[in-house]
């Protein structure tokens, strides 16, 4: 049986134990857009050799960031072929700046196993701490498996954002590169569904697709540098479900609100009529 959630729910993963440096920053930040403003100082914050300024998006590739080799989606109760899962949601809650160069050990359960009938959710709770045991950051990220469900398990909440009533504040336009998945994939994402056109054909797109997780960064920067005077320090968390497929060479359209100490977000594509890329998004202003 692919998934058992009663092996599965509660499991703890294997720790793991990595560093990075600005070298890596830099490369992620590269990976999600950055540099498109080459003479602006404010890009360039996200440029600097050994001073960068971290996104805290980058949380979701550290641990994995020198990775060679697709992932394998195997945990106690679930073992699932990667052609099958696309990533559900993902958040992210830091509690101190990123340093641009670190180490750090990450602590990962598996949460909740949802049944959705036609595909399943696989729920992890990850905690991270630097070399001496101090608290870095917190992410909660779900995968679909379509095709899992069936099992007989609880079908779990449906949760949504709603957006205000009102015109955004602001709305930009983000270019995604014709090559931007081929970049993005030497932050220690080689799933092939991104890079081989063969593979994205056999689960059932035309070509490879953009990494939901690179959807997520552009946005996060994208909202940082439009509301928050390309201030990274100034936020606390980013959350976003996925809710479509980006190929490269596309535009994300996103759309924000202020609403006291979050801003409300919205991306889609206005290529293929405004479809949704990421919706429930929310990024909470550091206090």
């Amino acid at each position: 049986m692919p998934i058992d959630p009663n092996i599965a729910v509660g499991a703890e993963l294997p720790a793991r134990e990595f560093s990075w440096t600005s070298s890596d920053v830099q490369l992620y930040h590269l990976g999600v857009g950055a540099g498109s403003r080459p003479v602006d100082p404010a890009e360039l914050r996200y440029l600097r050799d050994d001073e960068s300024q971290v996104l805290p998006t980058f949380a979701t590739v550290a641990a994995t960031f020198h990775a060679s080799e697709p992932p394998k989606v195997q945990f106690p109760g679930v073992d699932i072929d990667l052609a099958k899962v696309v990533h559900g949601s993902q958040e992210v809650t830091v509690h101190r700046p990123i340093p641009a160069n670190g180490t750090g050990r990450t602590t990962t359960k598996i949460a909740q196993v949802w049944d959705k009938g036609k595909a399943a959710v696989i729920v992890q709770e990850a905690e991270t701490v630097d070399a001496d045991g101090n608290a870095l950051w917190t992410a909660r990220s779900s995968i679909f498996a379509r095709g899992e469900g069936g099992f007989g398990g609880e079908r779990g909440p449906s949760t949504k954002v709603a957006l205000p009533d009102r015109e955004p504040d602001a709305v930009v336009d983000a270019a995604i590169l014709p090559q931007q998945a081929l970049l993005y994939r030497l932050c220690g994402d080689r799933n092939p569904l991104h890079s081989d056109p063969e593979f994205a054909k056999a689960a059932g797109f035309d070509k490879p697709i953009l990494h939901g997780l690179c959807s997520y960064g552009v946005t996060c920067k994208t909202v940082v540098d439009t509301m928050l005077g390309s201030d990274t320090s100034k936020v606390k968390g980013f959350k976003a479900r996925f809710a479509g497929i980006v190929f490269p060479g596309e535009t994300l359209r996103v759309r924000m609100w202020r609403e006291g100490d979050e801003i409300l977000v919205s991306a889609v594509v206005p290529e293929r009529d405004e479809a949704p890329a990421l919706a429930d998004v929310v990024l909470t202003v550091a206090g």
